[in-house]
């Protein structure tokens, strides 16, 4: 095995990297990869909103050239770090800095929300590598980012485990189109929940996912099914298939990461333990295989695979994002807008659970749509979703609409 990996590196080489959100879940386990591998991998850049703690740890044990945080945060960062080899920056206004820079190879987008989209955008007119877990930026301007990918010859290879699974069964098939996407959902915290007490739920019951440990917003919008909607828009744009191609099929077990199914009828699944370094891992390392160090599969232990249709009465966001995916335009960007708006009124306690999607169906509903908009029209319509969102929150303050 140490003479097989030792190949895989030789033809790899070294890798410069950027990770955006780097004290985040995504951030955190791509470092774990990248501690595994240190002579194939020198991390250029590490970003971050609020957690000065963690990363001035990160910035010690990996000397980056360069950390961007808050503006208010950048005097602490620098008293906690003595080393004056990283510089640090304003993560708001000096990204791009950082993305585009010529020495650097991929960028591994961890940071969540449309924020991403600027710095996404930088890195592909660069001609990077990008290893987008952040489906937002896909979401709200996916036909941009891919356009511009082509024209600029960057890499795009999703870390996001369903989109990874789809990524690599297509992988080396070229003319052979997918005649059908799956896109397996675990269910989220709430499959089992009946409707009537989604008024009633705890945010400890909802953030308590069954099987991955993620981000307080990405769970809830995986509580709603939200999030596999998102998936849905993100798989149309990635690989251009068409959303009434797309099946979302409920598996509890997380065991099958998605399948694609081709014009013979055969179907190819991708398949692993339930671990984020897995994914990340084959994005970083691309084509390449690698040891992982991870606990192999049992077989013997599964017992079994079980796989359901989804409850759309019960998780209306999902048809919600199909309306939206069959549309396109500037609706999948006021889709993601009025859900963020909409999730953090949640966490704020001025909306129920129950009111989340409603809250998005009405923003998207009252949206004029722009069919091929371009990247003003885009970011326009993101503002007008988040008023609208703010609006109808505001006239929701204090009722149950469950």
């Amino acid at each position: 095995m140490a003479d097989l990996n030792a190949k895989g590196f030789s033809k790899m080489g070294l890798r410069r990297v950027v990770i955006l959100g780097s004290t985040g879940t995504i951030g955190i386990n791509t470092l774990k990869v990248i501690e595994r591998f240190p002579r194939q991998f020198q991390v250029v850049g590490l970003t971050a909103y609020h957690n000065l703690k963690l990363i001035a740890e990160q910035v010690k044990r990996f000397a980056p050239a360069y950390a961007a945080v808050k503006a208010s945060g950048i005097d602490d960062l620098k008293r906690h770090i003595s080393s004056k080899a990283t510089k640090i920056l304003d993560v708001d206004s000096e990204v791009d800095r950082i993305v585009s820079h010529p020495d650097v190879d991929m960028v591994v987008i961890g940071m969540r929300g449309a924020r991403a989209l600027g710095p996404f955008l930088k890195a592909v007119r660069s001609g990077k590598m990008v290893a987008p877990a952040n489906k937002e930026a896909l979401v709200v301007a996916g036909d941009i980012l891919l356009k511009e990918a082509r024209k600029y010859n960057a890499k795009i290879i999703p870390i996001d485990s369903e989109q990874s699974a789809i990524f690599q069964c297509l992988e080396g098939r070229n003319g052979n189109e997918p005649e059908k996407i799956y896109l397996t959902a675990s269910g989220g915290s709430l499959h089992r929940v009946h409707k009537n007490r989604f008024s009633r739920v705890s945010l400890r019951q909802i953030l308590k996912h069954p099987r991955w440990k993620m981000g307080k917003k990405i769970t809830v919008d995986s509580a709603t099914l939200m999030n596999k909607g998102f998936e849905v828009i993100e798989a149309q744009r990635l690989f251009g298939i068409p959303p009434d191609q797309i099946e979302v099929i409920i598996h509890r077990e997380a065991v099958i990461h998605s399948m694609v199914e081709f014009q013979d009828g055969v179907i190819l699944a991708q398949m692993g333990v339930t671990d984020m370094r897995l994914p990340i891992q084959y994005a970083l390392t691309y084509p390449h295989r690698l040891d992982s160090g991870l606990t192999q599969m049992n077989f013997f232990q599964l017992k079994k695979l079980t796989f359901d249709r989804p409850d759309r009465r019960k998780f209306p966001a999902l048809d919600l994002c199909f309306h939206v995916a069959r549309r396109g335009g500037t609706l999948p960007c006021v889709l993601n807008a009025a859900d963020e708006e909409a999730v953090e009124a949640f966490f704020k306690g001025d909306l129920s659970f129950s009111q989340i999607t409603k809250v998005i169906e009405k923003v998207v509903l009252r949206h004029k749509m722009i069919k091929n908009p371009d990247l003003k029209e885009i970011l326009d319509s993101d503002q007008w979703a988040r008023q609208e969102a703010q609006s109808r929150i505001e006239s929701l303050k204090g009722r149950d609409l469950s």
